[in-house]
């Protein structure tokens, strides 16, 4: 069967962007949350340096967004996060992750909030809208849950801050890391956010009326392009580099907040009753028997990201998996993400990885892999 043969139906949603990013040179796209997503425009290292020296713009309305509305928003809301939200104020966004009686994480959004009674998550690719529309059957709080007409955009890249200062003006710059404003381009309604799953400096552009994509896009292309912007697709080597997240591949149901090192993002010491509180004390209290590590792999470059997940090894014995791997250019290693027991998870352990290739010596390294600090993303625009 060839690849031509192979096709989605209308389950597959296109995005308002669509005939905009083929237009543009995208040559392949992947589904996420039931939606094609852009995944290449021909060159993904070539894409990866733009986005690092210069900016590129993304599609991603296929990071849908759950909007939580009315008088017990807040209440509801927290109820499906450990993160503390009670001192999120209107306009600002966290990271959040969201979990199961278990603990076990079922996406890791950021989290908008609007107003004091309406929020959004931003999603992973997980169906939180369903998760949500049930927990609230048995809740006894008064909230509105639904799928809003949104669909994001991101632009990211050194060169970011200065097309959005073409775009909104000056007063743009004054948005700060992880905070929100209510805008509009041309009478095109927008939520714009200093956002963005790149690592780099970066802004999300909510699109509000879906009918506009494809003048949202060739708006923001007219003004960027003779400033550097090219068009592009999330890259997997800077998220790498970076060291975050991708769902599905480096955590899912099964997978804590622990083992991720991302503890900060629970709050077991405060009054707030969540799902999953009882078990992630519990799990706080046991500790954990498999840790996320980072690894250089040492062998030939990587061709592109790993598809499946690669054992990794102990004197020969398979302990772990890397989740995900690729090489990064600018570092000139091949990187990855892996998970694999406590006692193989110190700095500079020894390890192997079993890839379709043969098998590799690898090494535990830091994470994440550059700019640890991420000052790139929180730092002023320009300063960089």
């Amino acid at each position: 069967m060839a690849a031509e043969d192979i096709g989605f139906g209308t389950q597959i949603r296109k995005s308002p962007y669509f005939d905009a990013t083929v237009r543009w040179g995208a040559t392949a796209f992947s589904v996420y949350n039931h939606m094609y997503i852009p995944r290449s425009f021909g060159d993904p290292e070539r894409n990866f340096w733009n986005l690092v020296n210069a900016a590129i713009l993304c599609d991603v309305a296929a990071e849908r967004q759950v909007e939580i509305a009315g008088p017990d928003a807040a209440r509801f809301t927290q109820l499906l996060t450990p993160r503390d939200l009670s001192g999120m104020a209107v306009g600002q966004c966290k990271y959040v992750l969201i979990v199961n009686a278990d603990g076990g994480i079922l996406n890791d959004p950021v989290l908008l909030r609007l107003a004091e009674d309406r929020f959004w998550f931003s999603l992973a690719d997980s169906d939180i809208l369903l998760w949500a529309q049930g927990v609230a059957v048995h809740a006894g709080l008064d909230v509105t849950i639904r799928e809003p007409d949104v669909s994001p955009l991101q632009l990211q890249g050194p060169q970011s801050g200065e097309i959005m200062t073409a775009l909104f003006g000056p007063g743009i710059l004054d948005l700060r890391y992880f905070w929100l404003r209510e805008t509009e381009l041309n009478g095109i309604p927008l939520i714009v956010s200093r956002t963005g799953w790149s690592s780099e400096l970066g802004y999300e552009l909510y699109l509000r009326d879906g009918s506009r994509g494809d003048e949202l896009w060739e708006t923001i292309m007219a003004v960027g392009r003779p400033l550097g912007l090219s068009p592009g697709h999330t890259s997997s080597i800077r998220r790498i580099e970076g060291g975050m997240l991708s769902y599905h591949a480096d955590a899912d149901s099964g997978t804590n907040p622990y083992e991720l090192g991302l503890g900060r993002l629970v709050d077991l010491d405060g009054p707030a009753e969540f799902i999953g509180k009882a078990a992630l004390r519990r799990l706080n209290e046991r500790g954990v028997s498999r840790r996320q590590v980072g690894l250089r792999i040492e062998c030939a470059p990587l061709k592109g990201p790993n598809t499946s997940f690669w054992p990794v090894l102990a004197n020969r014995e398979a302990v772990g998996k890397v989740t995900s791997a690729v090489y990064s250019p600018r570092l000139e290693q091949n990187i990855a993400l892996a998970m694999v027991p406590v006692g193989c998870s110190g700095l500079g352990t020894v390890l192997g990885v079993r890839t379709p290739f043969g098998d590799c010596r690898a090494l535990v390294v830091e994470k994440p892999f550059f700019d640890p600090r991420k000052t790139l993303a929180s730092s002023a625009p320009g300063a960089r």
